[in-house]
């Protein structure tokens, strides 16, 4: 197996217990703004944990894919980060 893949599937992992242990938290609070706040706080770990997966995903590719296809991609993912922004 491929330490690049190790490290995505380890990082995905990680993010998916965040993800339950964040849940886990808000059923305890029992209160709405509380989990909300935590819920705002998960805001931040996906689009970190999707861009860090992302470049390791890249750089382990770096030698089979072109240097035009990894410029596509890394403007697609600009392109998912610049709708998000947008109102």
């Amino acid at each position: 197996m491929q330490t690049a893949l190790i490290y995505i599937v380890l990082l995905r992992i990680l993010s998916g217990s965040v993800d339950i242990i964040a849940a886990y938290i808000m059923f305890k609070l029992n209160d709405l703004e509380k989990a909300f706040i935590v819920n705002s706080s998960l805001a931040l770990i996906g689009p970190i944990i999707f861009i860090i997966t992302t470049g390791i995903g890249l750089s382990g590719l770096s030698d089979k894919i072109s240097f035009a296809k990894m410029i596509c991609l890394l403007s697609g993912v600009t392109l998912i980060f610049i709708s998000l922004r947008m109102k």
